[in-house]
């Protein structure tokens, strides 16, 4: 937190990190690898859409 200088900015990281991490955030050790694999290629496919 002391690396930025205005709350603004962090608040912005804050916001922008949760998002993407919950996008990607897919519970590993509730799911079988199969399961786990499938969803984590279909998050990442859906990123690059989204970051194109």
């Amino acid at each position: 937190m002391s690396k930025f200088r205005d709350i603004k900015t962090l608040q912005k990281f804050a916001s922008a990190h949760a998002s993407i991490r919950n996008h990607f955030n897919l519970d590993r050790h509730l799911n079988r690898r199969e399961t786990f694999k499938q969803n984590r290629s279909a998050a990442l496919a859906k990123w690059r859409q989204m970051a194109a």
